[in-house]
């Protein structure tokens, strides 16, 4: 007996039916996914036609106010983008002038640069409540790596987003503020001073510097101090890119750093 249009039956290793249906728009054959029932994987391939081939101009935000109970919102999106656009990309991508956005879900979308297209055409965004990742090389990897956002850094403290909107990832949108582990830029000040702080039962300061750089050279010395003395805790020192190997060791000899990091051997 035929299947319902649009729909073909596949089995499972351990022998299961299920049902997959797709579609074909502009040459391209587009997969819609796998369904329970004939029935529900026809009535995906009966709305992505009706989006396919509709004369009013639909838009993303139109998913909800269009009737589309059956075809999955992330589908409708590469959909409407194939539709729209021209290009069919298999996560949910909306092409803009200069720019794209990501949806993950109605409501929650992310802004990027087209420098970003390729990566993000072939890497599906998961959100972790505050956490972006994607999943490469069996690992997640968290997306403000790619923008030079350290594990470590504090919104607003070490990065901030120049428009306030921390769904908005244009290169242009994001600024650095501390690319540094233990540093902090100290607000209210004529000129600039940064301070270097080392957690060890508390925050302990390490003394407040001119640079980014020689506060971040000061807190690798007060790693080291600690390593010294057998510390046992794992600090994660600084790399500076900018400065030679005779450079940094001689900002490294001369920088100075708190006696009480000196001098600590409690609990140690």
């Amino acid at each position: 007996m035929a299947l319902l249009p649009g729909v073909y039956q596949a089995k499972k290793k351990d022998g299961t039916i299920y049902f997959r249906s797709s579609v074909t728009f502009r040459t391209k054959h587009i997969s819609l996914g796998s369904f329970p029932t004939e029935e529900l994987a026809h009535k995906t391939y009966v709305e992505a036609r009706r989006l396919l081939e509709s004369k009013t101009p639909l838009a993303p935000d139109d998913y909800h106010t269009k009737d589309f109970p059956y075809l999955p919102f992330a589908k409708w999106i590469s959909l409407i983008n194939f539709k729209n656009n021209g290009f069919y990309i298999k996560t949910p991508i909306y092409l803009r002038k200069n720019f794209f956005y990501y949806y993950l879900s109605p409501t929650d979308v992310l802004t990027f640069d087209t420098d970003d297209l390729f990566y993000y055409s072939n890497h599906s965004i998961m959100r972790r409540g505050n956490h972006l990742f994607v999943a490469e090389y069996g690992m997640q990897t968290n997306i403000h790596s790619r923008y030079g956002i350290k594990n470590f850094a504090r919104l607003n403290v070490d990065y901030r987003f120049v428009n306030g909107d921390t769904n908005d990832f244009r290169y242009s949108n994001i600024e650095i503020l501390n690319p540094y582990h233990g540093v902090t830029l100290v607000e209210n000040q004529t000129s600039p001073l940064y301070a270097a702080k080392i957690h060890i039962h508390g925050d302990y300061l390490i003394g407040r510097y001119q640079t980014a750089t020689e506060a971040a050279i000061a807190y690798n010395k007060a790693v080291d101090t600690l390593e010294s003395k057998h510390f046992k805790k794992n600090f994660e020192k600084n790399y500076i890119e900018e400065l030679t190997a005779e450079e940094y060791k001689t900002i490294y000899q001369q920088i100075k750093i708190s006696p009480k990091i000196t001098n600590y051997v409690a609990d140690i």
